[in-house]
């Protein structure tokens, strides 16, 4: 888990990002300490009944600030703790890396993408969306890489969604992955992470649970995830994660207890 810092974090800047708002706030301790994968709880607007903390995905760091992806218009200062979680591990050496993004949930694999690009690797991306409206950060990775295959739900923009079972496999092997970095729901990126499996790539996928607090107090964002040792458990999105090893974590099984896991008798 990421070293996080308590602030009131001023707005410097805001606009319209699809359905959501792009805002950046400064706060240079928690920009020198964020990595892709971690996110920020804000606390809850004041004169509202909320209690808990919303979790909101950091895009990307610049100097002493963090972008942050919002579903509103923010206020001028920002109530937050940044950085949580455990972000992607990203390799010692130049590899090469699928990344594979669903709807909004794509946007911190840009800033992933350009710090891998950074330190020689190579990248491609899959984008994903019901819609083409709801598509994310194509025209940035189009201008990362040439790498970038899109799908949509509707087959209102690339090829349609779900059509062909080989669709990840083919994907790994058209680039020579080396490793696979997921952004997406349950369904795609059990498929991703399974086939990277079957290929022997290593795969990390942020785990799109919703996560009340972000801090891990309300316990609301368990999941099952077989351990090293093959035992299953439950643990906690927002602190062990929200990035996992894709091939540990039960996608099937999501939002259960599965009767196996550790202490699921007691």
């Amino acid at each position: 888990m990421a070293n996080p810092v308590v602030a009131r974090a001023e707005v410097t800047g805001a606009r319209a990002d699809g359905p959501h708002w792009r805002v950046t706030v400064r706060c240079a301790t928690a920009a020198a300490r964020y990595r892709p994968g971690h996110f920020a709880a804000l606390a809850a607007p004041p004169g509202t009944e909320d209690v808990l903390r919303r979790a909101v995905p950091i895009l990307r760091a610049d100097g002493d600030t963090l972008d942050l992806l919002l579903p509103a218009e923010p206020p001028p200062v920002l109530d937050l703790i940044a950085p949580l979680g455990t972000p992607y591990p990203q390799p010692d050496t130049p590899a090469c890396a699928l990344l594979l993004g669903e709807d909004a949930q794509a946007g911190p694999l840009l800033g992933l993408a350009e710090q891998l690009l950074a330190a020689g690797s190579r990248v491609g991306f899959v984008l994903a969306a019901p819609t083409a409206e709801r598509l994310y950060g194509v025209d940035r990775a189009r201008e990362l890489t040439a790498d970038v295959l899109v799908l949509t739900a509707d087959g209102s923009a690339g090829l349609p969604l779900d059509q062909d079972p080989d669709l990840f496999d083919r994907a790994l092997a058209a680039l020579d992955a080396d490793l696979l970095y997921a952004a997406a729901g349950p369904e795609l990126s059990a498929a991703a992470s399974t086939a990277a499996a079957v290929r022997g790539v290593r795969s990390w996928a942020a785990v799109t649970a919703e996560l009340p607090c972000g801090t891990g107090l309300c316990l609301g964002c368990v999941l099952p995830v077989r351990d090293a040792d093959g035992v299953s458990r439950l643990v906690r999105a927002c602190t062990e994660g929200p990035v996992f090893d894709g091939a540990r974590v039960r996608w099937g099984q999501l939002g259960e207890v599965p009767a196996d896991v550790e202490g699921a008798g007691a």
